[in-house]
């Protein structure tokens, strides 16, 4: 239950803490993901479609971790960072939607 004094309980410290371990689970998976678009695209044989495919989805990785690189040191800057801009939340929802699509092509 909380009570009046609920929201002064609360520790403004965890939320950006909660925040910096997402990024980075986040730019794990990400890695996790370009090294099987490697391993996919590389097996069996190089084609031309799978090497252009593969540079496309390490080329988004690397934008994807130096995002979250640059983000996860704001966050750890201030005690309140400042909320994350349109254009980077823009940004960090490309690469993502782009290395699914890069993904799915190889797989197909």
């Amino acid at each position: 239950m909380s009570g009046a004094g609920g929201a002064a309980d609360r520790d403004p410290g965890l939320q950006p803490e909660r925040t910096r371990l997402a990024w980075r689970r986040t730019t794990l998976s990400s890695t996790v993901a370009a090294v099987l678009a490697v391993k996919t695209a590389l097996h069996g044989g190089a084609a031309a479609a799978g090497i252009v495919a593969c540079a496309l989805v390490c080329a988004l990785w690397l934008a994807f971790l130096l995002l979250a690189h640059r983000r996860i040191r704001a966050l750890a800057a201030a005690p309140a960072p400042p909320a994350l801009a349109p254009r980077q939340a823009a940004l960090a929802v490309l690469c993502a939607v782009a290395t699914a699509a890069c993904a799915a092509a190889l797989v197909v």
